[in-house]
């Protein structure tokens, strides 16, 4: 999230005048409609009709009570023309704030105050990359680029001055009168794919902490804080098979204080950019549920399929719904597809068409390795010899003050990004006076076929077209499940994975040996993939692929396997219980079980003391309501502090993700381990006497915070969620940030339940920065009888009706019927718009 401070280039005094002419101007509007007027002015039209120049016929546009569009065209040109504009309606301000960000652009909008983020992008390069990618599209794909954007930029000339575009543009006026959005271009659409990408980078951020700690703590000691998958008790997704004949086939410490710095100055750089897709500063957090069940399991004869992506709660939401429906299906005009969208980006990325329906986990494969390079002025060194660095100025502009130039430097691995925001002179490190920075290799800095996936998903219409598509879909690199309307199910891992000559990535290389090179990409008939598995279902939640077998590295650092196994226990429960139906499909959606809670529970039971009592008949749950899963969670982050902190470096610190879990578990069986000695009592009591001492400090925040009685703590009380508004939503000024966050909601879940609501440990609180961001169950017995829920809304238009709408829907669990046919569509159609050539 960017935390938009549009003040910061004035001096203080007058920054706090700012403020207050800005808050009297806001109340000043309010008091007078004014801001009535200027909220109004840029909602869309949604009924009549509009002319769109370029459309070979007229397109229709049907709206239901929650704002959702579902178009209807007879060219595929027209569909794609269409749905540029109807995002642009709905999200241009949105869309423009993404591909400002993405082109490292911020600062044309709000000054100095995202100089940073656009250095970083910048020196990244995402835009640079996109536009690469162009000369890769299909004809198919570059046909449907070219006419989304034809579709905002009708859109734009539509709507030219700053109150009928958005509010967010009244607000910017503020402090930048002269901004104006330039023309849509199918590049700022690719480029939103390297912002995906970005947040689903995989282990880069384990390869940091682990370096890092490793120069303050023996590396034996950071291996336990990176415990192996415990494939004994959690199932990988494929469980059986292996690559055979080129397929896949189912059934079968010198330096390190320098280079611990210059990774320190990486963590920094990273951790500027915003997440896009909200992970909160938490990668660990982007994740995501899917399953499929076969029909043979199913009341209903064919699959169902469920999928919610973990992602950031965001206002508005990171998805926006969609339908993009050919009259008639042709070679010509081969889309009936409905799903969920990302603005400024054609086609749909989750969803079903007419035959099949996906979803979407992260698979997180080591795709992006920290190269620690020896530069020495201008030349690094490569085996020995010194090469001259590349490198290039990028010309930054700024909003109200002169441009910045950066100067980007590049090794033959990529970009150096550990001197962003230092002066560029290396740590030294060796008496010939070269010194360490650190270059960045990752999938995402080549140019990719991805935006061809895209289009090639919604037209797919059986098992070999999906997975023709899926190989395509190169970054980020998912899990993809798989149903049909014949009563298929699937499982495809895609992506560009390295292979690499030495090493496995989970530890920055040495760049200047060339022993840990990238030799190619794994073919992609060789990654995992199931088709029909005999038990009859498939679960994915960020676990293992695979199993320790399989020929080659995706990853280590997989999700540790709670939220999956959760899933398969909670499919074979209801498998044995008699059929799985759509409403078991939703109930998975809302378990809240704490996968941690039976195996720490019972320690804290056996030391007793405190509030302990309120364990007693626990079932593990973390409803919203809940007494001991507010009190245990309060136990776990201060059981974190507790036994952690002394060691670590501040800005590693445990989040309390599953893999701590882990960790724990492992430390529970050993009361004598070094971990324990915060408590400086005799080794064989240390485990219990923390394990106390968290019981005692957990039971006095709460007393503090939620009351004196235990059995009226609620978890809901701490686990919040607030939809900040991701420009003006962080602003400082009361008024704006009325405008346009909403919340809080108290919410159920947790870290790694499969109703994952997130929070972060190290920060001190329990408030909710991750989420499931959507969720939908599609029956593909009856399409018209899937459900499907957004975060917030369709609109990204503050005050009208459609911007929250579905917030309280979501928070409460529920969803909504997804209509997908012409006649379910027709039957909950509240506005009809016709776009005319």
């Amino acid at each position: 999230m960017v935390r938009f401070a549009p003040y910061k280039r004035f001096s203080w005094p007058l920054r706090w005048a700012l403020r207050i002419l800005t808050t009297l101007l806001v109340l000043v509007l309010v008091a007078a409609g004014g801001i009535v007027w200027v909220v109004r002015a840029s909602f869309p039209q949604t009924g009549g009709e509009l002319r769109l120049p370029g459309l070979a016929k007229p397109v229709t546009v049907r709206r239901d009570g929650f704002g959702v569009p579902q178009i209807y065209a007879d060219t595929a040109a027209d569909l794609f023309r269409a749905q540029g504009y109807v995002h642009a309606q709905d999200r241009f301000w949105e869309m423009d704030f993404r591909r400002k960000t993405t082109a490292g652009r911020l600062s044309e909008l709000f000054g100095d105050s995202t100089l940073e983020i656009d250095k970083v992008v910048r020196t990244l390069g995402w835009r640079r990359v996109a536009e690469q990618e162009l000369n890769l599209l299909t004809p198919e794909a570059k046909a449907g680029l070219d006419a989304y954007a034809a579709g905002v930029n009708a859109w734009m000339k539509d709507n030219e001055g700053f109150t009928t575009k958005s509010l967010e543009y009244a607000v910017l006026k503020l402090t930048n009168a002269a901004y104006e959005p330039e023309p849509w271009t199918p590049a700022d659409s690719l480029a939103w794919l390297k912002a995906m990408a970005w947040d689903l980078r995989s282990n880069m951020d384990d390869e940091i902490e682990r370096a890092v700690d490793a120069a303050t703590i023996p590396r034996e000691r950071v291996e336990e804080l990176f415990p192996p998958y415990p494939y004994d008790r959690h199932r990988p997704i494929v469980s059986t098979g292996g690559v055979r004949d080129g397929a896949f086939t189912s059934g079968d410490r010198e330096n390190a204080t320098a280079a611990a710095d210059a990774l320190r100055r990486v963590s920094a750089t990273l951790n500027a950019v915003p997440s896009l897709l909200g992970s909160g500063g938490d990668p660990k957090g982007i994740g995501s549920n899917s399953w499929v069940v076969s029909g043979k399991h199913t009341d209903t004869g064919k699959p169902l399929l469920a999928n919610d992506p973990h992602l950031g709660s965001k206002m508005p939401s990171i998805w926006y719904q969609a339908g993009l429906h050919c009259r008639t299906l042709s070679a010509e005009c081969p889309y009936d597809v409905s799903g969920f969208t990302f603005s400024g980006l054609p086609g749909v990325v989750i969803g079903h068409n007419r035959t099949i329906a996906w979803g979407f986990t992260n698979l997180a494969p080591d795709v992006a390795d920290l190269y620690l390079e020896r530069v020495r002025e201008n030349t690094y060194e490569i085996s020995g010899t010194w090469a001259p660095l590349e490198t290039r100025t990028e010309r930054i502009e700024v909003a109200g003050g002169q441009p910045v130039d950066l100067t980007v430097r590049a090794t033959r691995h990529g970009p150096i990004v550990s001197d962003v925001f230092a002066p560029v002179a290396p740590l030294k490190t060796g008496p010939d006076g070269q010194g360490v920075e650190v270059a960045l290799r990752w999938t995402a800095l080549d140019p990719g076929n991805t935006g061809n996936a895209i289009f090639m998903l919604g037209r797919a219409t059986n098992w070999e077209e999906f997975r023709k598509a899926a190989a395509q879909f190169e970054v980020p690199a998912q899990n993809l499940v798989y149903a049909d309307t014949s009563g298929n199910i699937g499982y495809q891992a895609p992506g560009k994975i390295p292979v690499r000559s030495g090493g496995d990535g989970k530890w920055p290389a040495e760049g200047w040996t060339g022993e840990q090179e990238w030799t190619g990409f794994i073919p992609f008939d060789e990654l995992p993939t199931a088709f029909n598995p005999e038990e009859g279902f498939i679960a994915t939640a960020n676990n293992a692929v695979v199993g320790p077998g399989y020929t080659h590295f995706l990853t280590d650092d997989w999700a540790y396997g709670y939220r999956s196994q959760r899933i398969a226990d909670r499919i074979t429960q209801a498998v044995s219980a008699g059929k799985v139906t759509r409403d078991v499909m939703s109930a998975i959606h809302q378990d809240s079980y704490n996968g941690l809670a039976p195996i720490l529970v019972p320690h804290l039971r056996r030391v007793g003391g405190a509030d302990t009592a309120l364990f007693t008949g626990w079932d593990f749950t973390q409803g919203k309501d809940s007494a001991p899963a507010a009190y245990f969670n309060a136990v776990w982050r201060h059981l974190l502090t507790l036994t952690f902190d002394d060691e670590l470096s501040e800005d590693l610190r445990p989040g309390g993700n599953d893999r701590w879990w882990e960790v724990v578990r492992r430390l529970l069986d050993d009361p004598a381990d070094t971990w324990w000695d915060d408590v400086k009592t005799p080794a064989a009591e240390q485990r219990d006497d923390v394990l106390r001492a968290a019981l005692a400090a957990a039971s006095a925040e709460l007393r503090r915070t939620l009351g004196d009685d235990p059995k009226a703590w609620t978890w809901g009380d701490l686990h919040t969620l607030e939809l900040t508004n991701e420009t003006f939503g962080t602003s400082g000024i009361g008024p704006i940030e009325w405008l346009f966050n909403r919340g809080p909601y108290r919410l159920s879940g947790g870290k790694d339940a499969v109703d994952a609501t997130g929070w972060d440990a190290a920060s001190g609180n329990y408030e909710v920065n991750w989420v499931p961001s959507m969720r939908m169950v599609v029956d593909l017995a009856d399409l018209d009888a899937s459900t499907w829920v957004n975060l917030t809304g369709a609109s990204g238009h503050a005050f009208n009706g459609n911007y929250a709408d579905q917030a309280d829907l979501w928070a409460e669990g529920r969803t909504t019927p997804w209509p997908f046919t012409e006649e379910a569509v027709g039957r909950v159609t509240d506005d009809e718009l016709t776009l005319t050539p």
